[in-house]
């Protein structure tokens, strides 16, 4: 119409996070509109007998895992984490609570019902492994590779084909989170639990042989050559800062895409987040520099190195925060979509997106 003025396009940067942002909104706890409150689903699981009883009896849990000795690693009981598995297709296992919203205490209390390790422990590798256990298609295939390495049972080759199923499969949230998980430097028994995530004891040889005669194994197999270049490419340090020549993201996936290759690296002890191959240098006559460079490409590599440490710092940041599901739910999704995922180029309405994405899970 005449007069009417038509409106300014949105700039190409805000297009391209409208929808990330859109999908924010949507989340807040505006009045008369909490998505999924654990109050609401507490009454669907009310209507149904089965979920009613399981849920009762996870109400009973909390007693008898409140009672552990503070000196002891606390853990939830074998019975109660069968009894959450049941759950896990209940609307109860994604509900949320908000900060401000009408009886807050008791959505609280439902919340810490159905997820009784997360508020006890502070081993963030056993809670990501209980995230695990709660999606079929981690527990699948993390069940799958577990019997495949089992010490009875271990065969190397059918350990590591198992391994690449469930790194390939399961959703990098699950995956990573498992191998990625943060532990304090005194907490040995978290250490132990993430280096044996790759169930090192089937999956690497018994006896450490020779770095290049490993990589030479690696490259007569048309799978692991191509995954040790692209662990080449995107895991080369451009600076002694830790900057790689590609995202960190592409690094990490590199790195993992290792796991269960006859190169499969893994973390060297219980008490930091180093890495290395299971191998040595030693007898390598005058190649020793050539194999050493290849040893470093794993040890000393600062873009790897830095890609691990600010995994593991958003992994902490998650349960520090306690928005572990709905970010794993927003991560799952951007991961499938790659419009979703922010674009590095624009800083500061990605400050804004996240900061409103923080909100919709703070209660």
């Amino acid at each position: 119409m005449e007069g009417q003025r038509n409106p300014r396009p949105l700039p190409p940067a805000l297009l391209l996070l409208l929808p990330v942002l859109l999908q924010a909104a949507d989340h807040l706890p505006t009045e008369g509109r909490l998505t999924n409150s654990c109050i609401q689903a507490r009454r669907k699981c009310q209507a149904n007998p089965s979920c009613n009883a399981t849920y009762h009896y996870l109400n009973s849990c909390a007693s008898s895992i409140s009672t552990s000795s503070p000196a002891e690693e606390p853990l939830v009981p074998e019975d109660c984490m069968e009894a959450a598995q049941q759950l896990r297709n209940s609307s109860l296992m994604s509900c949320t609570c908000h900060r401000r919203m009408k009886n807050q205490a008791t959505c609280l209390h439902i919340y810490w019902t159905i997820h009784p390790a997360r508020s006890l422990d502070s081993d963030l590798c056993l809670k990501f492994a209980m995230l695990c256990t709660l999606n079929d298609k981690c527990d699948r295939l993390r069940k799958a590779y577990g019997e495949a390495c089992s010490g009875s049972r271990c065969q190397r080759h059918t350990c590591q084909r198992q391994l690449r199923a469930f790194f390939e499969k399961a959703s990098e949230p699950h995956s990573q989170g498992l191998l990625l998980c943060p532990c304090a430097p005194t907490d040995q028994g978290c250490g132990q639990r993430r280096r044996n995530t790759i169930a090192p004891s089937c999956a690497l040889p018994p006896e450490a042989p020779n770095c290049l005669e490993l990589r030479q194994v690696c490259v007569s197999d048309p799978l692991c050559r191509s995954r040790l270049a692209d662990f080449q490419t995107h895991c080369h340090p451009m600076d002694i800062l830790g900057t790689c020549a590609t995202e960190q993201s592409r690094c990490l996936r590199a790195y993992m895409g290792l796991i269960g290759t006859a190169l499969t690296p893994n973390f060297v002890s219980n008490i930091n987040a180093s890495v290395a191959l299971s191998c040595t240098c030693r007898g390598s006559g005058n190649l020793q520099e050539e194999c050493e460079r290849l040893e470093e490409s794993f040890s000393h590599n600062p873009c790897l190195m830095e890609a691990i440490s600010a995994k593991m710092r958003f992994h902490s940041q998650l349960f520090s925060q306690d928005w572990a599901a709905s970010t794993f739910s927003v991560m799952e999704r951007q991961n499938k979509n790659p419009a979703l995922r922010p674009q590095p180029w624009v800083p500061t309405l990605f400050s804004c997106t996240l900061t409103l994405i923080l909100l919709s899970s703070l209660w």
